[in-house]
Parts: C-alpha cells; sequence; structure tokens
C-alpha cells in the first residue's frame, strides 16, 4: 500500500509511486465513465471552426521531424509533437462545453489531461489499460487539488489551464520515468508558464479562448519534458508553500476523481440548474414557447454575467444564460446543435430571450462554488406563474449521472458524427481497460482515424 497510518503520502509518492493496484475500484470505474465522457465530448466537437483552427495551427507551428516525440491528434489522424497534439486535442475538447468539472475548483480537469497522456503514449505498445487509467486518475487527484491551492493563495480567478499544466508536467515525469527532484522542476516550471488567464474576462467576452485547457496541457508537456532534460524550474508555490500545504495531506485518502460533475448540456455550468428547470418546467405544464409572457432567471452572481443576448458566435452561445434557457423552452433540450450556429437566428427563441429578466439570488450566492443553484419562473399568457423553486445544475457527484446516462449521452453526442460501429468498439474499449495485459492502443487506435465533417 501506498501509505499507512504512521505515513502520509508525499504528492511525490502519489505521482510516482502509485499503482493500478493501489486505487478503490469505484474510482477506476468511475475513471472510465469520465475517459468515454470526454472521447464523446471530442469527437462531437471536432467540426467545430475552434476545433479546426487548434488542429491546423498545430500541425504547421507545434510539429516535430523526430519519430519520438510525435504523436496523432484526437480524430484527425494527422502527426503534431506531444505538445502540439495535447494543445490540439485539448483545445477541441474544451471548444464543446460539456466536458466533465471540479465545481469546487470551479473548472476542469478532464479536458487537459486526456489528450496529455495518449500524446505521452502514443506509439508505445507496453502502454496498458491499467496505466492508462491510473494516469488519469492521479491527474485528477493532482489537477483538482492544484486548482484549490491556486484559488486559495490568488486574488483571480484563474482558467483551469492554469492548474492542469501542473497535473500534465507531472505526469510527463511519471511516464519518463522521472525522479522526485526532476517531478518538482517539472511542476515549478508547469506552474511558471503556465496560463493563469482570467476566467471572468472570458466570461464578460466570450470568444474561443474558452479555459485555457489546450494551453495548460501542452505548458505541462513542455515543462515535463525540458525537466526530464535537465532543466530547473522549482519550486511550485501551489504545492510548496504552507499556505497551500492543507490541500496536500490527503492523497490516496480522499478522492477526488469522484467528485467531477458531467455536463448534460454543451454550455457552461453555471447556467446548467435554470436550463434543467426550463425544461422541467416546459414537461410537467406542457408549455409551448407561444404560452410564454415574460421569464425570469435567478442565480449567482457570477451567473448572472453570462451573456444575456443572442448569440452570433459558438463561443457566446456557451457563454450564455438567457439563450440556452430560451432554446430549452423551444426544443426541450440543449445539444451540440444548438451551440452550432442553425438556431442562431431562430425567432422563437430570440422572441423569448427579449422577454428574459436575469436576477442574482441570495441563496445561489451563498452555495457557489460548491454547488451550482439555479431557478427558472415563466410568466404564461393565461394569468399563471409556474416556478421551478431553486435547483441544482443535474451531474453534481452528490447526485451523480450514472454510467447508464454517460452512455445515453456519449450516442447522443457521437451519433451525428461516428459511425455506429466505430462508436460501439469505443465504448467496449473503454470499459475493457482494466482488463489484466489489455493494451490502451486498443483504444487509442480507435480514436485517431479522422472525421468527415
Amino acid at each position: 500500500m501506498l501509505q499507512s497510518s504512521q505515513h502520509k503520502i508525499t504528492y511525490a509518492e502519489f505521482i510516482l509511486n502509485t499503482q493500478f493496484e493501489d486505487i478503490p475500484g469505484d474510482v477506476v470505474e468511475r475513471a472510465k465513465d469520465l475517459i468515454l465522457d470526454l472521447i464523446g465530448v471530442s469527437a462531437a466537437a471536432h467540426g467545430l471552426v475552434a476545433s479546426r483552427i487548434a488542429r491546423e495551427t498545430a500541425i504547421r507551428l507545434f510539429n516535430t521531424d523526430n519519430e519520438q516525440d510525435r504523436a496523432r491528434i484526437l480524430f484527425d489522424g494527422r502527426m503534431a509533437s506531444m505538445a502540439g497534439a495535447a494543445y490540439a486535442g485539448a483545445t477541441q475538447i474544451d471548444s464543446l462545453d460539456a466536458h466533465d468539472g471540479f465545481s469546487r475548483a470551479k473548472g476542469h480537469a478532464g479536458c487537459g489531461l486526456l489528450p496529455a497522456i495518449l500524446a505521452f503514449s502514443d506509439g508505445k505498445s507496453e502502454f496498458t489499460g491499467r496505466e492508462l487509467l491510473t494516469s488519469m486518475i492521479i491527474g485528477y487527484e493532482i489537477a483538482c487539488r492544484a486548482g484549490l491551492a491556486l484559488h486559495d493563495t490568488a486574488c483571480d480567478y484563474h482558467t483551469s489551464g492554469a492548474w492542469v499544466s501542473l497535473a500534465v508536467g507531472a505526469l510527463g515525469v511519471r511516464l519518463g520515468k522521472g525522479t522526485p527532484d526532476i517531478l518538482r522542476q517539472s511542476v515549478g516550471i508547469a506552474e511558471y508558464h503556465g496560463p493563469r488567464s482570467q476566467m471572468m474576462r472570458e466570461i464578460d467576452n466570450p470568444t474561443m479562448l474558452h479555459d485555457g485547457s489546450g494551453w495548460g496541457s501542452m505548458v505541462g508537456v513542455v515543462s515535463s519534458q525540458l525537466a526530464l532534460s535537465g532543466f530547473e524550474g522549482a519550486p511550485a508555490v501551489t504545492i510548496e508553500n504552507p499556505p497551500a500545504s492543507n490541500h496536500w495531506q490527503d492523497l490516496g485518502e480522499d478522492w477526488l476523481t469522484l467528485k467531477q460533475n458531467i455536463k448534460l448540456f454543451p454550455i457552461c455550468r453555471w447556467a446548467h440548474a435554470p436550463i434543467q428547470a426550463a425544461i422541467d418546467l416546459r414537461n410537467k405544464y406542457s408549455i409551448s414557447p407561444k404560452d410564454i409572457q415574460r421569464i425570469v432567471i435567478s442565480s449567482f452572481h457570477e451567473a448572472t454575467r453570462l451573456a444575456q443576448d443572442m448569440p452570433l458566435t459558438t463561443g457566446k452561445a456557451q457563454y450564455s444564460i438567457s439563450y440556452p434557457v430560451a432554446a430549452a423552452l423551444v426544443y426541450g433540450q440543449v445539444t451540440a446543435c444548438e451551440v452550432s450556429g442553425e438556431t442562431f437566428a431562430d425567432p422563437a427563441i430570440a422572441e423569448l430571450v427579449k422577454i428574459t429578466k436575469v436576477e442574482e439570488c441570495d441563496e445561489c450566492n451563498a452555495d457557489f462554488p460548491q454547488d451550482r443553484l439555479g431557478r427558472t419562473i415563466l410568466e404564461l399568457k393565461d394569468g399563471r406563474r409556474v416556478d421551478s423553486g431553486i435547483a441544482r445544475a443535474p451531474g453534481e457527484h452528490v447526485n451523480p449521472i450514472e454510467r447508464s446516462g454517460i452512455i445515453g449521452k456519449f450516442d447522443a453526442f457521437t451519433h451525428p458524427v461516428l459511425a455506429s460501429n466505430r462508436a460501439k468498439n469505443i465504448k467496449k474499449a473503454v470499459f475493457a481497460l482494466d482488463e489484466q495485459e489489455y493494451r490502451a492502443r486498443d483504444l487509442t487506435d480507435l480514436l485517431y482515424p479522422a472525421i468527415e465533417n
């Protein structure tokens, strides 16, 4: 075992020494779910403009002739450097805001982790499914704690790339068979160069920047390779400074992999509670958009800063609150279609956006960031007023989306872009990753052939 009652495991011991057998079975099973979810989001995001630009840029600017440093790009088939493949893969997932998150850190770990691990291991036939699972779990545990430590010690709310970079840098050293000192240098480099971009700037002015995950993943890859080559970069203050130390005391005890949330809608999670509330009201009272006189959305302060008009771009659609609630009332769902541009000129949605008011809610503020609460009230033309009450965003770990729901989401997201047999084989491969001596490439070889859009 990694630890006993007499010895608390250090972050270096956890990263470098953890074996598959040390991880509880429920953590392993949840990691499979998270991997499948990330793959589904990646496939669905392939055709988005931001994804295409990221892939082309990685091939043009982040490539190499050194075979051992090359890796394939997810759902593209072409090669870039490991850093380029990680950047392109993480940016692709991040471009469709439907991937897992960790509410307490107000961000996302898996998005930057999976493409980096696949880049590190591409072409390595000895890389097993168990090592893929172990690496992902270590990544979640390190990234989420780094996010908590960063937000405890910095005044700004930074994007996920700022802290995912440390976890990727750590995994590169683990997979490169590095020492504790090399690990220390790598996370120091990653923290120093990680994208400490202010998230609320993107919320207030939505673009393709999203959550900085592509840059965080790329920085982590580069940091590990620098450290393995002898470059120095210690210390990482979010690990070594006393104010952050409490976040690293329970490694191997409190498994944060189990505390990831799952998104049902490809929208900033801050809007998920009012979206789900609107769908529930629509279904319960058989409401047509033509029945609605006024919409009132209540949520925490940060959510009220999401866009409140009709979007012209995918980026703005995914950082909106009035638009996705209106789309949910018109269509009964919010899917990749509703953020791809196909419904940005829908007059029924536009009419509902015009009659929507967004206001701050003290109860929702009090529970943020541990939870994402919201409320939707519909005032109808016949005089009725239907109120969802305070609702929680679906998919929080306290009321998790179970495997059947994740498979359903995967099927819905991949159906328009993947052949049914390919999607079926991906699911089968993901859930077989923990089988003895199962090769990771039996899964990864399914993930690289290009999708034709």
